[in-house]
């Protein structure tokens, strides 16, 4: 504890102009990292989007400089910057140095930003805070203003604050080009793929307005342009393609409340475009051109709406099986393509960063236009709403089962392995200590046999396969799980199944915990069907366990393809090169050389020597570079190309495993 620290009146201070951004940016833009950088471009976007949307300026045009500056410029009425005698203080101060000031806040009865993106008050001067430096221009009643700041600071020169001179053209607006600070932002570089994005966006809310991107290469200048003559509705429409079920319906609305009896009333404009898909599914939300990654309250009108409304026609219509329980909204989303994109006079976002709404009113009033809505949709359009009705049926039944898949799997999985639940022929190992627990994959029960005298029982496994495996490739879970050899293998190897897939995601309940292995260590035959099955099971594994292959778990044991013998000495090869070096070393002594056995033919002491023992065996480590090369390598050895297939095997069976590991 310090004794001498004070703490009385004068300890406590307030952090005073630029400081209040440049000294905690997470609190203004939610993050000092690349994604706070981001926000407070969208912070300089948004007041060019609020100017167009009022009816000044049709494009946009956004520059991203190869030196990390940015520069956006409009064609809306300019920013005012003179001296402003309400105020008394010019207007630039307001704008780019005030915390909560701009003509959103005006009180003198005009109806400038009705629907504002940037209502907060606060992006143009934050950004302006948290930057190396900012140059504006702005031209506006006959005159070209300029300012210039740097770290927060106007270091214009000028008594005023800006430079003024004579401008004739009849083309107003505001062109601002900033570089963000490293002193405020840990990283400034955002790439091309953000504006790509963010511009996109806007226009697709924002009909009729037209963006361009101006991107810096070495090469020059690329130009991108972005522009939706029917906003939402042609989006819906680019996003379905030729996969549409419907057709493309269009909502619009408007509605004044309250969120609370002792608030102020508010307006809020309403547009939902949406249409079914039997293969795509997209459910974005935007409020006063905002994109709203998480939704609020738009997102819960949505799902209470399109459930009641899809609901009461199943019903009306006798569409349920008798008994059948009601559909949910992830049965009705996976075939969903919906944008909404609402507009109010007030807005309560969740925070700065404007990524969810929780406006009480805007969800209560959005749920009953959309459910009024798609009840006139469907009386109008029996055919379109009975196809949708078939659809959502179909996912719902396909959840269900999928769901009841799950749940007799997991109960399958499941348990200890004990002599009321024991896997056939499996042989366990003595030690509990799962870092030295090895299992071993074997072919057959000839191979089980000489495994399993071959071994340290001490610490090896033994898991035979009977039979040959199922191509996990191919098949489809349902068929996957009938297979008692999977689920045997599945079972002894504990950790459960991770099963990627949208329609079965409520399968994955895999626990790398849970694992009872150290080494799973797949040992075949060195000859085609050996390569063959071993990569059947690697394939199985890849599909229902990756992690495992990811995390460096899964092993091959080499086994040698020759044994010599001389003077009652045994030498083996695992390749040709191997063999070549062995003769070399026996040369003019008698010898006798031939392919090594299939493994269950091998003695037990041969089995210990060259596959089982930590001390002389050959194990290759699978270690997929990525998942994308190795689905590829699975493609060729278990797809349609069979002849390929084979030439691969016979050939290179063995070189497709990048990493050997000797222990």
């Amino acid at each position: 504890m310090k004794k001498n620290s004070q703490y009385g009146n004068e300890s406590i201070s307030a952090l005073k102009g630029a400081d209040r951004v440049r000294k905690r940016p997470g609190v203004i833009f939610g993050s000092d990292s690349l994604d706070g950088c981001q926000h407070a471009v969208f912070e300089i976007l948004s007041n060019s989007i609020d100017e167009a949307r009022e009816g000044y300026g049709n494009e946009i045009i956004v520059t991203r400089y190869a030196d990390h500056s940015i520069e956006v410029e409009d064609h809306g009425r300019g920013v005012p910057v003179d001296y402003n005698a309400n105020e008394k203080r010019y207007n630039w101060e307001l704008v780019f140095c005030e915390m909560y000031a701009g003509g959103k806040y005006e009180n003198t009865g005009g109806d400038n930003y009705e629907f504002s993106l940037g209502l907060n008050g606060l992006g143009t001067c934050a950004t302006q805070y948290s930057s190396e430096y900012m140059d504006v221009t702005v031209r506006r009643d006959g005159a070209e203003y300029s300012l210039h700041f740097e770290k927060g600071e106007n270091c214009t020169g000028t008594k005023t604050g800006f430079k003024k001179k004579k401008y004739t053209g009849t083309d107003t607006g505001t062109k601002i080009r900033w570089r963000p600070d490293l002193e405020v932002f840990t990283d400034i570089q955002i790439p091309e793929t953000y504006y790509l994005d963010v511009l996109k966006r806007q226009a697709v809310v924002n009909p009729k307005l037209r963006f361009i991107f101006r991107n810096e290469t070495p090469e020059g200048i690329k130009e991108t342009e972005f522009y939706y003559e029917n906003g939402i509705s042609d989006y819906v429409t680019e996003i379905a393609g030729d996969k549409a079920l419907t057709s493309v319906q269009f909502l619009s609305g408007e509605r004044r409340g309250k969120d609370r009896s002792d608030k102020p009333e508010y307006k809020v404009l309403l547009n939902c475009a949406f249409c079914f898909s039997s293969s795509i599914s997209r459910l974005e939300y935007y409020h006063n051109s905002s994109w709203l990654e998480y939704g609020g309250s738009p997102d819960k009108a949505v799902r209470s709406a399109f459930v009641s409304a899809i609901d009461a026609h199943l019903k009306q219509n006798n569409k349920y099986n008798k008994n059948e329980g009601r559909i949910s909204f992830q049965d009705v989303s996976d075939s969903l393509i919906l944008v909404t994109s609402c507009f109010s006079t007030y807005t309560s976002y969740e925070n700065q960063t404007k990524k969810a709404i929780t406006n009480k009113f805007i969800q209560e009033a959005m749920t009953e236009f959309l459910r009024s809505g798609l009840e006139i949709y469907f009386i109008e359009n029996k055919a379109e709403a009975d196809k949708i009705a078939e659809q959502i049926l179909i996912n719902k039944r396909s959840r269900e089962q999928a769901e009841k898949a799950r749940l007799n799997i997991k109960k399958k999985l499941s348990g200890n392995l004990d002599l009321a639940n024991r896997v056939q022929k499996f042989v366990d190992c003595r030690t509990k200590d799962v870092s030295r627990r090895e299992l071993y994959i074997v072919e057959g029960d000839s191979a089980l046999g000489s495994c399993k005298q071959g071994r340290d029982s001490e610490f090896q496994a033994i898991m035979p396969i009977r039979g040959k495996i199922l191509n996990c490739l191919k098949a489809d879970y349902d068929k996957i799980f009938k297979s008692d050899i999977i689920t045997d293998l599945l079972k002894v190897l504990g950790c459960g199944v991770e099963v990627k897939s949208k329609s079965n995601k409520e399968l994955s309940n895999f626990s790398l915990d849970n694992l009872r292995w150290n080494k799973v260590i797949i040992c075949t035959d060195a000859d085609v069907d050996g390569f063959q099955i071993r990569t059947l099971v690697l394939t199985m594994l890849y599909r229902l366990t990756p992690t495992l292959i990811e995390e460096g778990y899964v092993y091959i044991a080499e086994s040698p393809l020759y044994e010599i013998e001389c003077r009652g000495k045994s030498y083996f090869a695992f390749d040709e090169s191997e063999k070549s070096e062995v003769l070399k070393q026996l040369d003019g002594k008698k010898y006798n050389i031939q392919r090594s056995k299939g493994l269950g033919e091998n003695e037990a002491d041969m089995m210990w020597e060259t596959t089982m023992n930590p001390e002389s065996r050959r194990l290759i480590r699978v270690m997929p570079e990525d998942a994308a090369a190795t689905s590829e390598m699975f493609d060729l050895l278990l797809g349609e190309n069979l002849s390929g297939r084979k030439e691969y095997i016979a050939e290179n069976g063995w070189q497709y495993l990048d990493f050997a590991d000797i222990s």
